[in-house]
């Protein structure tokens, strides 16, 4: 019982809070996802809402260069702009909610609570 206690501490702990007092939610891609269904969700998150300038070559999150960290990005954009109009972060089972914040680098991944 102490343990379950414990994981569910350390859960809540992790996950992310703005100055609010929201919990921050960020839509990333599942990694059991084939990279031929992420490329197909990528494309339509692209063409529904998502803002992808940044994944484009030259941009600051181009790099790393996979179909995963594209995709995130993009679900990630599609899920913040579209939450509010009944968006959701689900991309026929291709990506997951987080409580952590996916930004690395110069690679920043929006949050609109």
């Amino acid at each position: 019982m102490a343990i379950k206690i414990l994981i569910t501490l350390i859960f809540f702990l992790s996950i992310s809070h703005n100055s609010e007092g929201q919990f921050e939610d960020y839509c990333i891609a599942d990694e059991q996802t084939p990279e031929d269904q992420l490329l197909a969700a990528l494309r339509w998150a692209c063409g529904n809402g998502a803002d992808c300038r940044a994944i484009q070559e030259g941009g600051q999150c181009y790099l790393p260069n996979t179909v995963k960290d594209h995709a995130s990005f993009a679900f990630n954009s599609y899920y913040q702009n579209m939450k509010h109009k009944g968006g959701s972060c689900y991309f026929n089972a291709a990506a997951v909610l987080t409580g952590l914040n996916p930004s690395s680098g110069s690679c920043k991944f929006e949050y609109l609570p």
